[in-house]
């Protein structure tokens, strides 16, 4: 069978640049704190990388601190800030955010204390891009890293998170993007690594597998890339809207991330869909990947005001650069053909 991959919201394939940054990461013995000639070499790459990942996030000039991920980078910059937030953010998130802020039934968060709050800049479930408000404290800007163009210097955002296996990086590596000169208390103690934010010998092969898929992913979004993504998730919409008229799709009419479509069928659960089109050779998810093996109505469609059979019924496709037409239109076919034979035996 030829599977088809269609859960990059999840995490992504490991960009081929990322590969071979690492690889030749491993031949580099030193520890990046040593001051000689190969711990010289160690802190090359980290500060390569470093510098690609600003570029390529329009952060020149802002501070970029290396975590294990976006959760650890939630800690660091939330904990015991008792910052607001909204029932729609990632888990990591929710962890440490007084949740308090409002969700709109089309999916957008009304902030009135920016410099009190945390918004994501986009969601992983929905794909729905948010309008950050200037003098915002924290952005968890994950999902939208790689697929949106971003210019951090432009967002007028005091931090934000970032993660490289959700643009092509390797998965346990990620950063916080930072203005110059921001007080950030370090949570991990020790060394002093990391300007004394973060420390602990630095992950020098998943920096430099960071820094090259950051560079990468750049180069996919000025090349239009993501818009051919995005034609293919719009005609995937549409293919799937013409078969089905009791499919709700959510964010429809908002700004979305160019590669997700969230769709619910109320009473076929998300679960189950996800199940069958696995065995189908299709990989798609029923929400965040970081919440798998839970078996629950989505948190982010029950704050948007849909009914909890409805948000247990939706799933999330999201594309990634090499998807095809033909994979998406072969996803329609199939999927259709299942909600078919859901509805005969519900009927």
């Amino acid at each position: 069978m030829n599977r088809i991959y269609l859960d990059h919201n999840a995490t992504t394939p490991l960009r081929p640049e990322a590969r071979e940054a690492m690889i030749s990461a491993m031949e580099i013995c030193g520890n990046p704190s040593s001051v000689h000639a190969e711990g010289r070499a160690a802190k090359a790459l980290v500060e390569r990388a470093r510098a690609q990942i600003a570029a390529a996030f329009g952060a020149e000039g802002a501070d970029v601190v290396f975590t294990s991920g976006s959760t650890e980078g939630a800690a660091l910059t939330l904990e015991g800030r008792g910052l607001h937030g909204a029932a729609i953010e990632h888990d990591a998130v929710r962890a440490w955010a007084v949740e308090d802020l409002s969700v709109s039934k089309e999916g957008m968060v009304a902030v009135s204390a920016p410099d009190q709050s945390t918004l994501q800049y986009a969601n992983s479930e929905t794909g729905i891009v948010q309008s950050l408000p200037a003098g915002l404290a924290v952005t968890d800007a994950t999902q939208a890293f790689g697929k949106l163009p971003i210019a951090f210097n432009w967002l007028d955002t005091q931090m934000a998170l970032v993660s490289a296996h959700k643009l092509g990086g390797p998965k346990g590596i990620g950063a916080v993007v930072m203005k110059r000169g921001t007080d950030l208390p370090a949570r991990i103690k020790g060394g002093g690594q990391e300007m004394g934010r973060r420390s602990g010998t630095e992950n020098v092969i998943g920096i430099a597998g960071f820094g090259a898929a950051a560079d990468a992913a750049a180069r996919d979004l000025a090349n239009g890339v993501w818009e051919q993504v995005k034609e293919f998730r719009n005609i995937l919409e549409k293919a799937l809207e013409a078969g089905s008229k009791s499919t709700i799709f959510v964010g429809k009419d908002q700004e979305r991330l160019p590669n997700t479509l969230c769709f619910a069928t109320p009473g076929w659960k998300g679960e189950t869909q996800v199940m069958q089109m696995d065995l189908s050779g299709f990989a798609i998810s029923a929400g965040s990947a970081c919440s798998s093996g839970k078996v629950r109505a989505s948190a982010v469609l029950t704050a948007m005001g849909f009914d909890e059979v409805t948000a247990a019924s939706a799933i999330r496709v999201s594309l990634g650069p090499a998807t095809t037409e033909e994979d998406v239109l072969r996803f329609a076919e199939t999927w259709l053909e299942k909600e078919k034979k859901h509805r005969a035996r519900a009927a």
